[in-house]
């Protein structure tokens, strides 16, 4: 039965599953959902835990785990199994191995397997489906962008604080996309002994600490949200990422809209995380032509040469004025001269 991280309690309350998965790409939510099955196991008398991990494809310590888990027959005592897999990649062995130990699992036995995130190929997988059918998956993914507030308040309220709307969208423009980021300010003000706080008192405590990924980028453009884009994609940079890696990003959005403004294509573009967002997208931009299409893919093509060494200026400003253009449908700076290398 696959749920999400908010609902864990609810079921956990209802009573103990054989087996938990816990996957996702939002560290703080899987975290803290390994930690509410571990405290309701200790609850109900699984008072010892055997941890393993699985740290290459095709290898591990199954035998070593089919051990742990079959030498229970000779003690009284009650056992959690827990399997972490940080490259969410049991290989072939581990596949066979989990599907098994998810049999095996029961009264005396819990089987807890700690994944990354699982993309849509993984999901399908055999081992994956084993464990789905025998216990809970619990899949932590990343808040949305227009969630995170209803979050921060939800967080806030369960730590006793009152949270204004100044403050509410002051914290949440400064921890975007950190949930542990936004968890720890709010801890950080429980702590001061504030109950009601406004913008002031988070500007006093909070740090800057957002965390973006492409995909973020991707649905600000498909939003059409220029300001965000740019929001984004300035954190993008600040935070290290290889401006080649946001370029692909805004390639893969540009494609997938280009394919689906052809005369008779379905309105449903290439598989995305943000594939819900296309047919909106398309229907802003379609009445601006494939020829808008076209200059915001000389831009990227712009930027592409300008990471390479073939053209002089600024790749990050190039992705800047794609981004933009993309989002708001209008035109910011005319195209660079291209200079052949």
């Amino acid at each position: 039965m696959k749920t999400a991280p908010e609902k864990l309690d609810t079921a956990l309350q209802r009573g103990l599953s054989p087996v938990y998965l816990l996957s996702g790409a939002e560290p703080l939510q899987a975290g803290e959902a390994a930690d509410a099955v571990r405290r309701a196991a200790r609850a109900q008398g699984f008072t010892d835990r055997e941890v393993f991990f699985i740290d290459r494809a095709n290898s591990g310590p199954w035998d070593e785990i089919f051990a742990a888990a079959q030498a229970l027959s000779l003690f009284s005592t009650r056992r959690v199994l827990e399997i972490r897999i940080p490259g969410s990649k049991p290989g072939t062995q581990g596949s066979a191995a989990l599907q098994e130990l998810a049999g095996l699992a029961g009264s005396d036995l819990l089987l807890m397997v700690i994944t990354g995130e699982l993309d849509w190929t993984a999901q399908k997988a055999a081992w994956v489906q084993a464990l789905d059918a025998a216990g809970v998956w619990v899949d932590a993914q990343p808040v949305p962008a227009a969630r995170f507030p209803e979050w921060i308040q939800a967080r806030a309220r369960a730590a006793g604080l009152t949270l204004d709307a100044e403050a509410l969208q002051t914290l949440a423009q400064q921890a975007e996309g950190n949930l542990l980021a936004a968890a720890q300010e709010i801890t950080k003000l429980r702590l001061s002994g504030f109950t009601q706080v406004g913008a002031g008192d988070v500007l006093a405590s909070v740090t800057q600490s957002s965390r973006f990924d492409v995909s973020q980028l991707g649905e600000a453009v498909l939003r059409g949200d220029a300001p965000r884009a740019l929001r984004v994609l300035a954190g993008l940079r600040a935070e290290g990422v290889e401006a080649t890696l946001v370029l692909w990003a805004l390639w893969q959005e540009l494609r997938a809209l280009w394919l689906m403004l052809l005369p008779g294509a379905p309105l449903s573009g290439v598989w995305s995380r943000n594939k819900p967002l296309q047919p909106a997208a398309v229907s802003r931009l379609r009445p601006l032509g494939r020829g808008f299409m076209a200059r915001i893919d000389a831009r990227l093509a712009a930027a592409d040469r300008m990471i390479k060494g073939r053209q002089s200026g600024d790749a990050w400003d190039e992705l800047a004025q794609a981004a933009a253009e993309f989002a708001s449908g209008r035109t910011v700076l005319s195209l660079p001269v291209v200079e052949s290398a």
